[in-house]
């Protein structure tokens, strides 16, 4: 009886804390400028915040006005509040051909000029399997394409064909290939779907003069271009044109109270661009506002920094805005693999992304279920009268297609919050990615309760006396025991 008092008082402390948070943030909280954000980010002049358009300015100077505003701090290291990113945006070559003894390939069809430059001429074929370091070594590659398959054994994700290709340029570079192609031979990747999205202009990160690699996809699915096959090829690349983009992840932080926590960090996350203009719809809106996507979700972290800034936790607090998710993750991979905070110090990423709702009742959090933290994260939205709830569309694959995915890979526990939904039905394919994601078509009362419900949770975790952790057996236990050193 005396440990059931006892547990029945502790558990009256707990919510009595809890509900003094939720009332510190209903009082503290300003709904006026945060809808005035929210208006602002997915508004006309934005022009869909497409991070290859002038417009992006205007994004990512507002952010870090607002950021500065709140009385969050630059990183050290960083220029300003920014971690500038050198991009380069790469379009398709108005020719494409490429003769392998007796296959023919062409741009759009069965081939892909993903990068590099123009360039012609008969060369001999030198075939390194899947362009590991040790396939490559040894290798006469001077003057020579390599040719290899893509990605590498047990890693055929799209992020990770795109990021085993360029180290395989790199390395073809360093030999003095003068080209790269990669046989393209994942049959559970339709290539019909991987030459419709890449048979247009792409950003990737400005490798320097790797950059300058021609770099191609052929389709090989009957994997035909083995053996004898693989002696010259006929090229002909016309019209490849390649030009630099001056890229912005937008950051601050808030220092922590506690001696010893203020050196771990809370990492506050969402992507600010989203995919610009696009084709009219039937009332003639060309502007893809990204209101649901993800003008909503990066509300959410500047008024956490404007809470939080005020009101600091006991560990310190990471505010990240990250450019060019719609592009491939591509801000938040940087940051991933040139931190401006060492990694092992950041011990919690609590990202957003969104496609849109449908169920205003509950917080969909895609990873629920695989941290140790997740039960504050239940408490918190429950402050707000709503209910956490983990993917109900498993089969999408949306925890590896947003950026809490990078860090997840380095072995931080990186679930994303995100508005509440169901399943990918009618009502989220109504605005994902859509003219009619706009703030006049948003529930901006279920707004107020989702950027409310995140801080809570951002604070609870930022208070807890224990580290968030992997559940045992999730496939990034083991490297987050190396990154942690546990």
């Amino acid at each position: 009886m005396k440990k059931i008092i006892l547990f029945l008082i502790a558990s009256f402390g707990v919510n009595k804390a809890t509900f003094a948070q939720k009332q510190d943030i209903e009082k503290r909280f300003d709904s006026k400028v945060a809808s005035s954000q929210f208006t602002y980010l997915a508004s006309n002049a934005l022009m869909g915040r497409d991070p290859i358009r002038p417009e992006m300015k205007l994004a990512y100077g507002f952010i870090a006005q607002e950021l500065q505003k709140a009385g969050a701090k630059p990183i050290p290291g960083a220029n300003g509040f920014f971690q500038d990113i050198p991009f380069t945006l790469s379009s398709p070559p108005s020719k494409g051909n490429v003769q392998i003894g007796t296959k023919s390939f062409a741009q759009g069809k069965n081939l892909l000029v993903l990068d590099g430059r123009s360039f012609s001429g008969n060369f001999e074929l030198v075939d390194v399997g899947f362009g590991s370091v040790e396939e490559f070594a040894g290798k006469d590659l001077k003057g020579k394409i390599v040719v290899t398959n893509v990605g590498a054994p047990n890693k055929f994700s799209p992020n990770q064909l795109f990021s085993e290709g360029r180290a395989k340029a790199v390395r073809a570079k360093e030999a003095g290939a003068v080209a790269l192609i990669e046989r393209f031979n994942v049959p559970s990747v339709p290539w019909q779907l991987v030459s419709g999205f890449l048979n247009r202009s792409q950003m990737g990160l400005d490798m320097g003069e790797v950059s300058n690699l021609p770099y191609m996809w052929v389709e090989d699915l009957k994997n035909e271009l083995i053996g004898t096959n693989l002696v010259k090829a006929q090229v002909a690349v016309e019209g490849k044109i390649t030009t630099k983009i001056d890229g912005k992840n937008v950051m601050a932080w808030i220092e922590g109270t506690d001696s010893k926590l203020k050196n771990e960090f809370i990492l506050l996350s969402a992507h600010y661009d989203h995919v610009g203009v696009g084709t009219p719809d039937a009332e003639g809106d060309s502007i893809f506002n990204g209101a649901r996507d993800n003008a909503v979700g990066s509300v959410a972290v500047l008024n956490a920094a404007r809470y939080f800034a005020k009101n600091p936790p006991k560990r310190s607090i990471l505010f990240a805005l990250w450019t060019a998710e719609e592009k491939g993750l591509l801000g938040s991979a940087y940051f991933a693999n040139n931190p401006l905070i060492p990694l092992n110090q950041i011990i919690y990423n609590l990202n957003i992304d969104n496609a849109g709702y449908n169920d205003t009742s509950i917080i969909t959090v895609i990873g629920l279920g695989r941290t140790s933290a997740d039960f504050l994260i239940n408490e918190a939205v429950a402050e707000f009268g709503l209910t956490a709830k983990a993917d109900p569309s498993p089969e999408q694959g949306l925890y590896d297609r947003s950026d809490n995915v990078n860090f997840a890979r380095k072995g931080i526990p990186a679930p994303s919050f995100t508005l509440g939904f169901t399943a990918f039905d009618d009502e989220i394919n109504k605005y994902y990615h859509k003219a009619a994601d706009e703030v006049e078509s948003f529930d901006l009362n279920y707004a107020q309760l989702y950027w409310k419900s995140y801080i809570l949770s951002a604070q609870k975790i930022a208070n807890w006396t224990q580290k968030p952790q992997w559940v045992a057996g999730d496939k990034y236990e083991e490297v987050s025991k190396k990154l942690y050193g546990n």
